[in-house]
């Protein structure tokens, strides 16, 4: 298992628990047609977001995964990259530093980010003032 964590447009996604979840259920049948591997396919604002995210936790795969790949390095992560989310999958290890990492870099890009992970299902979304607010949890 591992430690899940997704940013994502958040102009496309719906607002209210249960809409976002049945869109997020529908975004991870990874049904787009491309590989989930390049942030090509992504909005810039998701792009910038991984491109500086993979700074502190590069991808395994794709494009910009390092070459060789750095053995036993739990800050490797299984990014899913689509056109309106990236999904990343951390090891249970950096939890901590990834969420935080992770949600900082949101607010800085102004994404939005859901802890696909916690059990409250926590749906952050951009404040307009460089900050995330939260918009919805269980």
């Amino acid at each position: 298992m591992s430690y899940d964590l997704m940013v994502f447009a958040p102009e496309v996604a719906p607002k209210g628990e249960a809409a976002f979840l049945e869109w997020f259920r529908l975004q991870t049948r990874w049904g787009e047609g491309h590989s989930y591997h390049d942030p090509e396919v992504s909005t810039p604002n998701l792009r910038a977001w991984f491109t500086e995210m993979i700074q502190q936790y590069p991808s395994m795969n794709g494009p910009l995964a390092p070459q060789p790949l750095p053995e036993d390095d739990p800050r490797l992560t299984d990014y899913s990259v689509g056109r309106q989310i990236i999904y990343a999958a951390f090891a249970w290890s950096v939890a901590e530093d990834a969420y935080k990492t992770m949600f900082s870099l949101a607010a800085r890009h102004s994404v939005g980010f859901f802890n696909v992970s916690s059990d409250k299902a926590e749906v952050w979304l951009p404040n307009g003032k460089g900050g995330l607010e939260l918009e919805s949890s269980k």
